[in-house]
């Protein structure tokens, strides 16, 4: 498996929104959702993409090793889903873990859990889990897919114990109600390895690479969300 490639997007060396200390992130190629309001709408498609080897990302990885090492950092996988490469992933986090690099994943869950899946956890020490919405219909209108597999993905991390942050974009209209938000707030309560909860507020700076794709922006007309409703969502999210 060591001549593994993996389709990437892009890369970010000094990353400090995407997990603890500064990051290495790496952005894949791929997604499975359609999500409406996504700030990364050219990492959809799967057949596009720059290819790498193991050997070629960790060269850059490790560029950037006195950073991460000082700020107690490391690497993270973003995308794009990086679930859809977990071959890839798989080959790529042993080395990280062979160099004492800390690893994590921002996934949405979407996929099921395959054996497959369950050994690049194995080699993950932090998934950042972006539930995009906690009631089912109102996933499924914003994201195109239910959040079945994410929240069965969420219980596997519980049941084996694997440190979670959980985040929520909050997109007024869409994710801000009060009834949803206490409806995420009971059910991350029940998680017992959630370390954090991220409150990420809706912006549309993604909005010029759906035209530049020649798509409409689903939420054209959707506001962003006012420092009232973060402080409201903050309240009921506890944090």
């Amino acid at each position: 498996m060591e001549n593994v490639i993996g389709k990437i997007h892009s890369f970010e060396s000094l990353g400090t929104v995407d997990g603890p200390g500064i990051r290495f992130v790496i952005f894949v190629q791929g997604c499975p959702l359609k999500c409406k309001y996504c700030h990364n709408r050219d990492t959809w498609d799967t057949h596009t993409g720059t290819e790498y080897t193991v050997d070629e990302i960790l060269k850059k990885v490790l560029h950037s090793k006195p950073f991460i090492d000082n700020s107690h950092g490391g690497v993270t996988v973003s995308g794009g889903e990086p679930l859809l490469q977990v071959d890839f992933l798989i080959e790529l986090f042993k080395v990280l873990k062979a160099n004492k690099i800390h690893t994590c994943i921002d996934t949405a869950g979407s996929l099921k859990i395959s054996p497959k899946i369950e050994e690049l956890l194995s080699y993950t020490d932090l998934v950042l889990l972006d539930i995009k919405h906690i009631d089912n219909e109102k996933c499924i209108d914003l994201s195109g897919a239910p959040n079945t597999n994410t929240l069965n993905f969420a219980k596997y991390l519980q049941e084996h114990k694997k440190p979670v942050w959980i985040r929520q974009v909050l997109i007024p209209g869409i994710t801000n109600k009060e009834e949803d938000l206490r409806k995420l707030k009971k059910y991350v309560d029940s998680l017992d390895n959630v370390e954090k909860i991220e409150l990420m507020p809706y912006h549309d700076m993604g909005k010029f690479k759906w035209e530049e794709l020649g798509e409409k922006y689903p939420l054209e007309n959707v506001p962003l969300p006012t420092d009232e409703d973060i402080k409201k969502a903050k309240e009921i999210l506890g944090i």
